[in-house]
């Protein structure tokens, strides 16, 4: 009999487990290319914490859409195709129709984290409202940003909120500081190295890849501070390229332009998937507080992160080799500082 007893309790432990593991949760996540690698620390407690079977991200799929198969993060969905935006209305005009698509977006799911809307705001109560039309389900809203006078990094303050609002225990909600978020398959490095190839950088050097855009005028380092340090680096025979997005192609004025690409290699117009496979073949990477930043940290990848305005203690890249530089806040953007220059001069060429 206490035989057979047992037999029973390690299935009913084994079918507990199996439903548990089985159960799947989402991040409403509708930040640029930093936030949404500043949030794959969370990502991962769930997944490990709540011993769930998977954590989908919904947003902006430019941003996301690399994140499966190199991260934490399952699958990814289109915050616009999703038609979140009619979660903002105010509850007494919010109205679902039976079969209404938008219930199915969220019935896959025991967890639903959001980023978007206020704690107990319409946002929220209209997500409740959708969830409970095909089952019940956790929902916690976050902060994007945290409240002025925190000190805690931004990937450790989700956690802890999450951890709080969830009832984690503390032990629990811990992020690895020195984490490799972005995982870098064979196919890109492939792909990397055609584009380099193609480029004609010499790949028989030390390449050092630089980015000297960022989304905020203000977080970027003045461009001379760049040009220099390429030519100092070229003068010790390291292979170095810019690497542009839409952002620096829009804001760059042509005479700048002119004056990098007769400095390096300007790489321009590439996708998120291979800028990874890019940075696949580097040896170093150099930008300012920006999400290609972030993506090179993540990745392992020697990173020297350049900050001026942003704290860095809050919103520092998280990977294994990150060296920051804080230049001051009044001239960063404004003029070029020789003496950051030496000193990151020294950093990089020192490392490699």
């Amino acid at each position: 009999m206490q035989a057979n007893q047992d037999i029973l309790s390690l299935l009913e432990a084994k079918g507990a487990q199996v439903a548990k593991e089985t159960q799947r949760g989402v991040i409403l996540q509708p930040g640029a290319l930093g936030d949404c690698i500043l949030t794959l620390p969370l990502v991962k407690t769930m997944k490990d914490a709540l011993g769930l079977g998977g954590v989908d991200m919904i947003g902006h799929t430019d941003y996301i859409g690399m994140l499966p198969e190199r991260s934490c993060v399952n699958g990814v969905r289109s915050m616009d195709a999703a038609e979140l935006h009619r979660l903002f209305v105010e509850p007494s005009q919010f109205d679902l129709a039976d079969g209404d698509p938008l219930i199915n977006v969220f019935v896959d799911y025991s967890w639903i984290v959001s980023f978007l809307g206020e704690p107990h705001g319409a946002f929220e109560q209209n997500l409740i409202f959708t969830t409970n039309c095909s089952h019940s389900a956790e929902i916690i809203t976050l902060p994007m940003k945290p409240p002025e006078g925190n000190a805690q990094h931004v990937a450790q303050f989700y956690i802890q909120q999450f951890a709080a609002e969830s009832g984690l225990s503390a032990e629990r909600a811990r992020t690895g500081a020195n984490d490799v978020l972005i995982r870098v398959t064979e196919g890109d490095r492939d792909d990397g190295v055609e584009i380099l190839d193609r480029h004609g950088i010499e790949l028989s050097k030390k390449l050092i890849v630089i980015h000297p855009g960022s989304g905020g005028r203000e977080k970027c380092w003045h461009l001379e501070n760049f040009v220099s340090l390429t030519r100092e680096l070229r003068c010790r025979d390291y292979e170095v390229l810019f690497l542009l997005g839409p952002t620096e192609e829009e804001r760059l004025k042509p005479s700048e332009k002119a004056r990098m690409q007769n400095m390096a290699e300007c790489l321009t117009h590439l996708s998120l998937t291979q800028v990874v496979g890019v940075l696949s073949g580097a040896d170093a990477f150099v930008g300012n507080d920006s999400g290609v930043t972030h993506l090179a940290a993540g990745m392992g990848l020697r990173t020297f992160a350049i900050f001026g305005p942003t704290d860095p203690a809050l919103y520092k890249p998280v990977g294994r080799a990150v060296t920051l530089f804080r230049d001051a806040k009044s001239s960063f953007s404004q003029r070029p500082s020789a003496k950051f220059q030496e000193a990151l001069l020294e950093a990089v060429t020192s490392s490699i």
